[in-house]
C-alpha cells in the first residue's frame, strides 16, 4: 500500500507551482524575447517550467522525515 501524502506537502507543492508560474510569467513579460523554451508556445512555457520546482518540492516534502503524532493529534 502506498504511503499517503500529508496535506502540508500538497499545499507546499501547490504554492510552489503558483509562485513559479507567476514569476516565470513576469519574467517572460519583461524580457525582449518571451520564448523561455523554444519548443513550447509562449503562453504554455511558464506553466510547464513551473512543474520543475513543484516536483522538487513535492518529492522533498514526501521523503522528509516527519514527527510522529499520537492519536490525540488527529
Amino acid at each position: 500500500m502506498a504511503a499517503s501524502v500529508e496535506k502540508k506537502v500538497t499545499a507546499a507543492s501547490v504554492a510552489a507551482y503558483l509562485a513559479s508560474t507567476g514569476l516565470l510569467a513576469i519574467l517572460g513579460a519583461v524580457q525582449d524575447d518571451a520564448r523561455l523554451v523554444s519548443g513550447l508556445p509562449d503562453s504554455l512555457a511558464p506553466f510547464v517550467l513551473a512543474l520543475v520546482p513543484t516536483a522538487i518540492t513535492f518529492v522533498s516534502g514526501w521523503a522528509a522525515r516527519h514527527t510522529p503524532r499520537g492519536p490525540s493529534a488527529l
